[in-house]
């Protein structure tokens, strides 16, 4: 019988309140709707249990992680997944490199850890990074900020034994895989691309979080879309959109005979489910990879990633 893969989280926003209900959600009821992979490895969606979660937010630590998935300003809606006391505390997360030790203590015992954390924290995610070498688990890195991009660290998992997961993460059904789709198309028909843009307006923190720290997630986007003809408009906050998110994607082209095409296109998701149905792929694929003995960056995880090992940073 295959154990469950024990995973700690640093973040308790909207994406982990997906994560974690959603888990609860497939494990009762056996649906398989918005699931990719229903098994890798033989691990299904619910063969995975939070055993630790780290947030910063006062408001969050000491509670129950089920109930603190749900408090303010998270606003991804209740699954009707009938969640009871999970046995978990949310613990504080780093405050300072000082704190590595701490946190790497509370994580053994873990397989993976999933660094969901607001991006633009670099030197916050290198810690969290370096508790998990001492801890010997799994790192997988959800933001843009750059962890398997550096060979340093890359390396540093891959004499540890242990994965490394990262940059930034490919929405299951977000702008970036629907715009690089549509590109791709245009190229495998014979068209030629003459500009190109997409605008991203959302509601949660996280994407608050983007508004004030851009740099590091426009880059992940252009390496996402593979092309410099895109120009990627800075990011909307709009508290009323709540968990979803609104994207408008424009391309212009050129057909036979330099005749004009020009496509719009309107995509709307619920944000954290996007990154939730990433996750979900991502963690099996960590720990099967910690399982079979395979340090440094699993290949299989690259089409689930803005920005693998080996694009800008």
């Amino acid at each position: 019988m295959i154990k469950n893969v024990k995973v700690a989280v640093v973040g308790v926003g909207n994406n982990t309140s997906a994560l974690v209900q959603g888990i609860a959600f497939y494990r009762s009821t056996g649906s398989l709707v918005g699931i990719h992979r229903p098994e890798i490895a033989g691990l299904c969606v619910g063969d995975i249990d939070v055993v630790a979660a780290f947030a910063l937010s006062d408001v969050k630590v000491g509670k129950d992680l089920h109930e603190a998935i749900f408090v303010s300003p998270n606003n991804f809606p209740r699954l009707d997944a009938g969640l009871p006391p999970s046995g978990v505390t949310v613990q504080r997360g780093l405050v300072d490199s000082t704190e590595i030790e701490r946190v790497a203590h509370t994580i053994r015992g873990a397989e993976v850890l999933l660094y969901s954390a607001p991006s633009g924290r670099p030197e916050t995610a290198q810690a969290y990074a370096e508790a998990a070498v001492m801890a010997g688990v799994a790192f997988i890195n959800t933001t843009s900020d750059s962890i398997a991009r550096e060979p340093l660290w890359l390396k540093r998992f891959e004499d540890a034994g242990l994965p490394l997961l990262g940059d930034d993460l490919a929405s299951q059904f977000g702008t970036s895989v629907v715009h690089h789709a549509l590109l791709r198309l245009l190229e495998e028909r014979g068209l030629t691309l003459v500009s190109s843009y997409q605008v991203n307006l959302g509601g949660t923190e996280d994407f608050r979080n983007l508004v004030e720290n851009s740099n590091t997630k426009m880059q992940s986007k252009l390496n996402a879309l593979g092309t410099d003809k895109v120009q990627v408009a800075p990011l909307g906050y709009l508290p009323h959109l709540g968990s979803q998110k609104i994207a408008h994607l424009n391309i212009e082209a050129q057909g036979w005979g330099e005749t004009a095409v020009s496509l719009d296109v309107r995509l709307k998701v619920h944000d954290p489910s996007g990154a939730a149905g990433v996750n979900i792929d991502l963690i099996r694929i960590a720990a099967t990879a910690l399982r079979s003995g395979c340090g440094g960056y699993p290949t299989e995880a690259a089409p689930l990633l803005k920005s693998p090992p080996g694009t800008a940073i």
